[in-house]
């Protein structure tokens, strides 16, 4: 049986160097598309909950000024509460406009377009104390979500298509790598100490414009997506130029013809419609698996943990100063294991380190609701709810917190793939919307039997994974993409 060359060479440098291949131009296209927009989703995900009490003092404050009467307890709430979840709705409604920016201006001019979004937000959150206005946090919220939604379908898209193949899985694990670190960070900013101060708390949503205005001096001096080039445009000198810049070498042959293929294919295939995406099998398959993996990650519980890990460490038994810092080790051990999980997922595979990851939440989840029902038993169990919290942290890290993002890039060809990630995206932003409105509610209910929900939910999505997701690690799109259109026609 004959090896296709592309095959062959990239197992050759897959054996040679797990790091070959990643060039200087590489890493700076890689930075300049990823630092700029994944930022904005985790900084955004993350900054609204060190300075609570102060925007709440802000909103009762506004709201007496504006309507001359002191509001109840439960409006601030329900106020700070659209407050944060708007930021999900933004994040949905983005979503839905990747196709649609990603097939006019390309990759590239759609992360570009995208800061647009993230200056005026910025404008929003950060003067509406100097204006005395929380309804402009809510609009500049719903803004940046916009921003986070689009980011959210357009840089994994982009990283995807740069990448060689052996690298395709850890580049795009940095999508996330990055989420978690900016989520940390506006955390730690967050504290008393430095901007979670009753003066210095807007300064916060304004420091968002630093990461847009570094996207737009650096991003202009990258190349669009060699495949964007080549499949949407027909430009083939473009693109192999392009390809060349990135690789650092002339030698790119291979590549091209792989996507010079795929550009054939294309011709024969009409135009990727909604209405084909689900009737037609071919494309049915994947992406039900699209939508069915972000919902694994969403409905597993961890924005629950990430939104309100302060309150369930004091629930848990510990003292405020020792829940706050027990949220920052959570922080701090969700970026390592980020970082080990872009090694893991070009050696163990995507699918084996999603099954571990979901089985091993799905464990732990059992193990935190046993410990939290029998803490005011016996006290020394709010320990083992920490370490529980935790190993949820690093199992979710190791597969389902960065594989969803690029794996919907990985299972679509070029003509479904802008219009799969915008709904696979749009349905992550959903859950996630959910999640963040639908947990203390469920708590207020049940206590600490809410995780018995997300244990289900785990087991649920450990089958569909186990049964219905094909492993992609180290195989073209069109291998992945012909597998589906195999077992449709069988």
């Amino acid at each position: 049986m004959k090896i296709h060359p592309l095959k062959e060479t990239s197992k050759l440098i897959e054996e040679n160097s797990f790091f070959e291949g990643l060039t200087g131009h590489l890493v700076f296209a890689i930075a300049a598309a990823a630092l700029g927009s994944s930022f904005q989703h985790g900084y955004n995900t993350g900054v609204v909950n060190a300075p609570q009490t102060l925007i709440q003092k802000f909103i009762n404050q506004t709201y007496y000024e504006k309507h001359n009467e002191v509001p109840s307890e439960s409006t601030v709430v329900l106020i700070f509460s659209i407050m944060v979840s708007i930021f999900c709705l933004g994040g949905m409604v983005g979503a839905l406009g990747t196709a649609y920016l990603a097939e006019k201006f390309g990759r590239k001019g759609g992360l570009l377009m995208n800061n647009v979004f993230v200056f005026v937000a910025a404008a929003l959150c950060g003067f509406c104390k100097l204006a005395n206005s929380y309804e402009m946090m809510i609009i500049g919220r719903f803004v940046i979500g916009l921003n986070s939604g689009l980011s959210a379908g357009l840089a994994p898209m982009y990283l995807t298509e740069i990448s060689p193949i052996h690298l395709r899985g850890a580049v795009g694990t940095i999508y996330q790598l990055i989420i978690t670190t900016t989520i940390l960070i506006s955390q730690i900013l967050g504290l008393p100490e430095l901007l979670g101060t009753e003066e210095r708390w807007p300064y916060l949503f304004g420091l968002i414009i630093i990461p847009a205005i570094f996207m737009l001096i650096t991003l202009p001096l990258c190349p669009e997506s060699p495949k964007f080039i080549l499949i949407n445009k027909g430009k083939d000198v473009a693109a192999q130029k392009a390809l060349t810049w990135l690789r650092g070498t002339n030698d790119v042959h291979y590549e091209m013809d792989e996507m010079r293929a795929e550009f054939e294919e294309m011709k024969l295939v009409p135009k990727v419609t909604l209405k084909e995406m689900y009737t037609n099998p071919i494309l049915r398959k994947p992406l039900i698996i699209a939508v069915v993996v972000m919902l694994s990650q969403q409905l597993s519980g961890i924005n629950a943990v990430i939104f309100y890990s302060t309150e369930i460490f004091r629930n848990a038994g510990l003292t405020t100063q020792a829940a706050i810092n027990a949220t920052l080790g959570m922080g701090s051990v969700n970026v390592v294991m980020t970082l080990v999980s872009m090694i893991l997922v070009e050696r163990a595979g995507r699918k084996t380190l999603h099954l571990t990851g979901l089985a091993g939440m799905m464990i732990i989840t059992l193990l935190l609701t046993i410990s939290l029902a029998l803490t005011p038993r016996a006290a020394w169990l709010s320990y083992v709810s920490v370490i529980c919290i935790i190993g949820f942290i690093v199992m979710f890290a190791c597969g389902p917190g960065s594989i969803p993002w690029f794996l919907v890039a990985e299972i679509f060809g070029q003509g479904a793939r802008p219009l799969a990630t915008s709904i696979a995206v749009s349905v992550n932003w959903m859950a996630n919307f959910i999640v963040g409105l639908g947990f203390l509610p469920i708590v207020s209910s049940i206590g600490e039997y809410t995780f018995l929900i997300f244990s289900a939910l785990l087991a649920m999505f450990w089958l569909f994974t186990y049964n219905q997701v094909p492993e992609t690690k180290g195989r073209t799109v069109e291998e992945i993409t012909a597998e589906f259109r195999q077992k449709a026609n069988s």
